[in-house]
């Protein structure tokens, strides 16, 4: 079991190696960084004076004005942000996804973090739906929720990933074969 865990592993590894050698090569020859695409600045430019000319039809201070005034400062900050970043011909920024380190904020923590926080879903699920199998109406515990329970379940699940590996390291997270129903195809 654990000679598998160290397969896959080397596995994923050394094909995230292979991508980022090849894509990087090609990322560098395609895209510039967003402060220097002349398309980037056009799409600042466009949207802010789209905005102040909403702007112009109400009265300085006026609520709307200052609404207005807002969404102007919050387009300033969304495109100095972006202006770190890589852009294509049209201006729009492009996250780069080949494993390169340099690029890690764009796309793997984002990422990382979207897989954590499904897990944690899955997991806290999977672990209601356990206790629902011992209630004495699961149907019904399934249906109508107890919440007290799944809250229970959702506080708990932030650790899912030491749970579900010490889980796996006891056997107690795949089926076993004979548990495991066959097609008679």
């Amino acid at each position: 079991m654990f000679k598998r865990s160290l397969i896959f592993i080397a596995a994923v590894m050394s094909v995230c190696q292979i991508s980022a050698i090849q894509i990087s090569a090609v990322s560098a020859d395609v895209l510039t960084p967003c402060q220097q695409s002349e398309a980037f600045h056009k799409r600042e430019i466009n949207e802010v004076r789209t905005l102040e000319n909403r702007q112009a039809n109400y009265e300085a201070n006026s609520p709307s004005y200052l609404a207005l005034q807002s969404q102007i400062d919050q387009v300033h900050k969304r495109f100095d942000k972006y202006g770190t970043l890589l852009c294509g011909q049209d201006g729009l920024p492009h996250l780069i996804t080949d494993g390169d380190w340099r690029h890690a904020r764009e796309f793997t923590i984002p990422a990382l973090l979207f897989l954590y926080i499904t897990g944690w879903i899955g997991w806290v699920g999977r672990s209601y739906l356990k206790y629902t199998k011992e209630t004495k109406n699961p149907t019904e515990q399934e249906i109508i929720l107890d919440v007290p329970m799944a809250l229970k379940y959702m506080l708990s699940g932030f650790l899912w990933p030491l749970s579900a590996w010490q889980e796996y390291r006891s056997g107690q997270l795949l089926a076993k074969e004979d548990e495991i129903t066959v097609s008679p195809r």
